[in-house]
């Protein structure tokens, strides 16, 4: 079993690598031979785990998705009403992408590729189910009175495009601070509690 964990663990090490060398380099112009010497192994290993630049993209972004999904459980089951839970959850994907900096520049490259239609690559599929999650939240009804959203998939697509633009402005200008910004989007995008 130890070994098992090994290489697991090793295979972290590995895409952690890869994402900051993306993140430096981007995509396009990063090597496996810059992977290998930011890992700290040979060239030949990080074939052993992975079989390529893509499948190392294809990880970190799958990686990613499932953090995403995770968050968008835990914001369901945030205590709350419906205007407790968006907030938390524009809060949340904000702090979270503060923290994985290097993952957000990862994740641009992936949304260009995404515009390339790599097989892999449905961002389609992706935003279709980030909005589908932030509807439902926006559609349901609180004990509390809160309203349902009078159009809630269309409301999901504003508030993922908010969150989405202020990332892209975030990672391109130095003066904008992402931490701060998930208050301005609450205040004019999460429906307030009667």
């Amino acid at each position: 079993m130890p070994r098992q964990v090994d290489r697991e663990a090793r295979r972290g090490e590995i895409l952690a690598a890869a994402v900051r060398v993306f993140a430096r380099h981007g995509y396009a112009d990063s090597r496996i031979e810059d992977i290998a010497r930011e890992a700290g192994m040979a060239k030949g290993s990080v074939y052993l785990y992975f079989s390529s630049r893509e499948d190392l993209l294809r990880a970190a972004f799958d990686g990613m998705s499932t953090r995403s999904e995770e968050l968008i459980a835990e914001v369901g089951r945030h205590p709350g009403d419906t205007s407790e839970r968006l907030a938390f959850l524009v809060r949340s994907v904000l702090a979270l992408l503060t923290r994985e900096r290097d993952l957000a520049r990862v994740l641009l490259d992936v949304w260009s590729a995404g515009a390339r239609k790599p097989a892999w690559v449905d961002m389609a599929a992706f935003y279709q189910d980030y909005r589908a999650a932030v509807a439902a939240l926006l559609d349901a009804r609180d004990e509390d009175g809160t309203e349902p959203s009078v159009a809630p998939y269309e409301h999901a697509t504003v508030l993922v495009g908010a969150i989405e633009g202020c990332v892209l402005q975030w990672l391109f200008d130095p003066s904008v601070d992402l931490a701060t910004l998930a208050e301005p989007i609450v205040t004019l995008l999460v429906p307030r509690t009667r």
